[in-house]
C-alpha cells in the first residue's frame, strides 16, 4: 500500500490526478496539498493546506512514495512573469526538494511541450530551468510530462478559450498539425497514474505522442 502525494491538488491535471489516484486499489492515502480548504468524497483523501510562502515548515506534509507535481499559473492571473516563476519554478522545486530529503521515490512532474533551459520564452526557459535542476536531486523515479496546450473545464475558462476548446482538435487532424494538438488534462493524468503505478523506467520524459499512446 502506498501514499501519493498530489501539489496543485486543485488545478486542471492535478485535480484528475487525485480523484484517480484515489480508485487505485494498491493507493492508501492521497495527500492533497492546496492553499485552501478542500472537501474530498474519498476517505482516501487527505487535504493538507500550506502557505506556499512558506513551503519548508511543511516538509512533514511531503511524507510518500511518489509525488505528483502539478502546480501552475498563467502569467495572466499571476500578474507578471515574476510571480509566475515563483509558482511555476521556485515551490514546485522546494517542493520536490523537501520530497527527497523524506525519501520519497518517485517524482512525476507536468512541465510543457518545448520546455528548455535556453530558450529566449520566460515561460519555456523556467519550464527548462526547473526539469534540470530535479534531475540533480537524486529521485530513484523520475518522470517528466511534457503536454501541449491543456484543455479542459476551469473556473476561469474565457470565451474564446472556450471556442478554442472546440476548434484546435479539428484544425490539429490537418496535415502537418498534428504535433500540435491540444490535450485534455484529464489524458495526461491518466497518464502519469499508469506511469507511477508501473515504475517501469527510472527516468524518462514523456512528450505529446506518448501521453496519447496511455
Amino acid at each position: 500500500m502506498k501514499t501519493a502525494i498530489v501539489l496543485g491538488a486543485t488545478g486542471l491535471i492535478g485535480q484528475s490526478v487525485t480523484q484517480i489516484l484515489a480508485q487505485q486499489p494498491v493507493i492508501e492515502k492521497v495527500v492533497a496539498i492546496t492553499r485552501r480548504p478542500i472537501q474530498y468524497d474519498s476517505e482516501k483523501i487527505v487535504n493538507e493546506v500550506v502557505d506556499f510562502a512558506k513551503l519548508s515548515r511543511y516538509q512533514h506534509v511531503f511524507q510518500g512514495h511518489m509525488l505528483f507535481s502539478c502546480l501552475g499559473t498563467t502569467r495572466k492571473q499571476a500578474g507578471s512573469i515574476a510571480e509566475q516563476r515563483r509558482v511555476d519554478f521556485d515551490y514546485q522545486y522546494q517542493a520536490a526538494r523537501l520530497a527527497i530529503q523524506n525519501n520519497v521515490t518517485h517524482y512525476l512532474l507536468v512541465s510543457s511541450s518545448g520546455a528548455n533551459e535556453n530558450s529566449v520564452s520566460p515561460y519555456l526557459k523556467m519550464k527548462g530551468e526547473l526539469e534540470h535542476r530535479v534531475k540533480q536531486l537524486g529521485f530513484r523515479h523520475l518522470s517528466i510530462f511534457q503536454p501541449s496546450l491543456l484543455i479542459g473545464h476551469r473556473p476561469d475558462t474565457r470565451v474564446a478559450e472556450s471556442i478554442g476548446n472546440h476548434l484546435l482538435p479539428l484544425l490539429c487532424k490537418l496535415p502537418g498539425l498534428k504535433k500540435y494538438r491540444p490535450i485534455s488534462g484529464n489524458q495526461v493524468a491518466t497518464k502519469m497514474v499508469s506511469v507511477a503505478m508501473s515504475e517501469s523506467a527510472h527516468h524518462e520524459t514523456y512528450r505529446l505522442d506518448k501521453i496519447f499512446k496511455s
